[in-house]
């Protein structure tokens, strides 16, 4: 029971933030690092920093599958740091064990935001920096979201609480969550 406690205790101290792409992962990563006096990771950023190349580059240079596989590892490294919020790609979740990997090692929280919203906060995006939404706007690109939110809802339903609204309540409610004692799921 004593190492149980322990465990749930360690994985406490790592928060994985989940989502489609422009679901606010980054923004919503800092704030809550800041408030809770924790580091902050950005899966993407410690990608470009260790292979000092943009994400489009990898993902235009060794293809998506390759661009996957470099994500799981960086997951499993980061995953080792402790008081640290981490910001994961989109599709983090989606891929190998990543998922099961995330809530074993810490409180995963999906920022749930519907289709209709992530195309809105998406369509001011220049394509440079989201390789899959290059060239799509209005209707195809509304088509691409609602299709890829669908694919990843089955993994991004696995997260241990789930949020949504504007960026500063997602931030209070998921304070209030991690600070609370309760560690059993619950939709907030």
């Amino acid at each position: 029971m004593f190492d149980r406690v322990q465990n749930m205790l360690q994985t406490m101290n790592r928060i994985f933030l989940i989502g489609y792409m422009g679901s606010g992962k980054t923004t919503v990563g800092q704030l809550l690092a800041t408030k809770l006096g924790y580091s902050f990771i950005d899966m993407d950023t410690h990608i470009e920093s260790k292979l000092f190349k943009s994400v489009s580059q990898i993902f235009a240079e060794l293809g998506e599958q390759q661009f996957r596989l470099l994500e799981h590892q960086c997951l499993h490294e980061i995953a080792e740091f402790n008081n640290a919020v981490i910001s994961t790609g989109g599709g983090v979740p989606c891929f190998f064990d990543n998922m099961k990997y995330m809530n074993e090692h810490g409180i995963t929280i999906y920022l749930k935001l519907t289709a209709e919203e992530l195309t809105e906060r998406l369509e001011g995006f220049q394509a440079n920096k989201r390789p899959l939404l290059a060239g799509k706007k209005g209707k195809e690109l509304y088509q691409f979201i609602a299709e890829g939110l669908a694919k990843r809802e089955p993994f991004y339903s696995q997260a241990t609480y789930y949020v949504s609204g504007e960026i500063e309540s997602m931030v209070s409610e998921v304070c209030e969550m991690v600070k609370s004692d309760n560690p059993s799921r619950k939709v907030l």
